[in-house]
């Protein structure tokens, strides 16, 4: 009979994406993984298989806490372009209010993976689909309250606004972030 496990699996998953998204999929070492989640390399590679496997729970885990962090934004109190301007420039100050800018993990799995790993490339566009549905939403509430002209389309201006973020979370590694916020107020000012 083997040992019980003694780590919370979750807990582990959730700082092994900190690492992921501060090395990327190929600068994490298993040993990194392993320190980082308080655990052993052989118990990491028991609970989760494989470096790839737990990347992938990694994914998943950041794509839940981006949906559920994009609902809180988009659902506050304001218009439409209010909250989606409110969302973009939290995403911005982000990356700015940390000791390194790190952008988005999703961008840079996208960057580092996209088209050459068919579970990442599909896990990024989940991703990114789904925030593009909550964004659409936001924008057809606004249309239905008056503060989003009826002409405008949500799923196509939420498209837009998805590679625009896309586009922030790397400019954010080199540009200042007036510049963002001058770019965020550009993109909003479609709605």
């Amino acid at each position: 009979m083997g040992r019980p496990k003694q780590f919370d699996e979750e807990a582990a998953v959730a700082q092994a994406m900190e690492v992921f998204w501060s090395k990327g999929y190929a600068g994490s070492s298993p040993a990194e993984l392993a320190e980082a989640a308080g655990i052993g390399k052989g118990s990491l590679y028991h609970a989760f298989g494989s470096k790839r496997e737990l990347f992938g729970r990694a994914l998943n885990l950041y794509d839940r806490a981006g949906a559920e962090l994009t609902e809180e934004f988009l659902s506050g109190p304001g218009t439409a372009k209010e909250r989606v301007r409110a969302y973009l420039r939290m995403l911005v100050d982000a990356d700015f209010d940390t000791p390194v800018r790190r952008g988005c993990l999703a961008v840079n799995t996208a960057l580092e993976l996209g088209g050459r790993d068919a579970e990442a490339t599909l896990a990024v566009r989940r991703s990114t689909e789904r925030s593009a549905d909550l964004l659409a939403a936001r924008i057809e509430r606004g249309k239905l309250a008056g503060d989003v002209p009826a002409s405008v389309d949500a799923a196509e201006q939420a498209r837009f606004l998805m590679v625009t973020i896309a586009g922030l979370r790397v400019a954010a590694r080199t540009f200042d972030r007036a510049t963002l916020h001058a770019a965020i107020d550009t993109a909003v000012a479609a709605l």
